[in-house]
């Protein structure tokens, strides 16, 4: 089928604005070697669109109309898995770009019914080179032939599409248009946060309405809390609500509060979504701060340091990505690293 399973690592260096306390002096830029680049983004608009396709089927704004009516349907690359702040766990191509699924269409058997005028308002997603996120199931990814011919990704057995009003990374314009598209989970669902996990599907998998307001944990992700665990070589270090080891990153700066990591990277360590202050127990809270990235997801921080999990941790208690590359770290509970090995 052409489907690869494997996991590329290439980290891209991002800058993130603080949304939360201000966090900057003293030696906290000393602690990463690499410089922010520019401001993030402007936060994007929101999405509108009528009707099943969303509004001017032949004129869909943005670089996705364009390659749709171009060089034809493109790949999706290195699958990542974005947190987003409405919707939770949300799939993304290489490029960062939001994955859709059409109420429309079928998952069993797979069948697209966008065609035409939809397919360049909803350009497809080409199956071949498609490579499962980590922490995902890598046998939910498939492919289906359209009525061209050409072959089509499928997650879950849900034809997959991007949207032409997504115009950078993190935008989910695309969300709800035309009460018959919605944002890809991981798992070929549509994207929806824990809370509404927790509620009995429709045969659809439509989300509870609106949209829910906790963040589900993705693969190594925070589990709406933080506390401390001691480790035998490492000492007290923080831990999530599944007791899975908070990493720090050397190349990420605290003044400006910035990540280098996103991508490829991002998806090996996810980053810790925000976890209220009520839910961290024994972690000092001078420098408690949100990130708001400029790929859609915000992060928590710790003394003003961005955190992370590791994919390579596979239950409560390893510390796994303890030294990798000589820049990952286990955090104390006052934010800083944790050197001893």
């Amino acid at each position: 089928m052409g489907i690869k399973r494997g996991t590329t690592l290439a980290a891209v260096a991002v800058v993130v604005t603080l949304t939360a306390t201000a966090c900057g002096g003293g030696d906290y830029a000393k602690g990463g070697d690499a410089k922010p680049a520019g401001a993030a983004s402007a936060a994007p608009a929101s999405g509108a669109g009528a009707g099943d396709y969303g509004s001017d089927y032949g004129s869909g704004s943005g670089a996705g109309a364009a390659d749709a009516a171009g060089a034809g349907i493109k790949s999706a690359g290195q699958l990542a898995i974005a947190q987003n702040e409405k919707l939770g766990s949300v799939l993304a191509d290489s490029a960062g770009m939001t994955l859709y699924r059409f109420d429309k269409d079928t998952a069993k058997p797979p069948k697209s019914n966008c065609e035409g005028d939809c397919a360049k308002t909803w350009p497809v997603v080409a199956a071949g080179d498609a490579t499962a996120a980590a922490g995902m199931d890598p046998s939910v990814l498939g492919e289906v032939v359209r009525g061209d011919g050409s072959k089509q990704l499928t997650v879950g057995g849900w034809p997959v599409y991007r949207y032409s009003k997504d115009t950078k990374a993190g935008e989910t314009n695309g969300q709800g248009v035309g009460g018959t598209w919605f944002a890809l989970a991981p798992d070929g669902k549509k994207a929806a946060k824990a809370a509404a996990a927790s509620a009995a599907p429709a045969a659809s998998d439509a989300p509870a309405a609106p949209y829910p307001s906790a963040a589900p944990a993705g693969a190594g992700q925070a589990a709406g809390a933080l506390t401390v665990a001691k480790d035998p070589k490492l000492g007290e270090h923080i831990v999530d609500g599944n007791g899975m080891t908070v990493y720090r990153f050397k190349k990420d700066t605290a003044w400006p509060m910035a990540s280098n990591c996103t991508g490829d990277c991002v998806a090996k360590w996810p980053v810790v979504p925000p976890v209220d202050k009520a839910n961290a127990k024994g972690i000092v809270e001078k420098g408690y701060s949100v990130l708001d990235r400029p790929d859609g997801m915000k992060q928590q921080a710790i003394d003003c340091w961005p955190v992370y999990t590791f994919t390579g941790d596979k239950k409560a208690g390893d510390v796994n990505g303890q030294g990798v590359g000589g820049t990952w770290y286990a955090v104390s509970p006052d934010g800083k690293l944790i050197t001893t090995s």
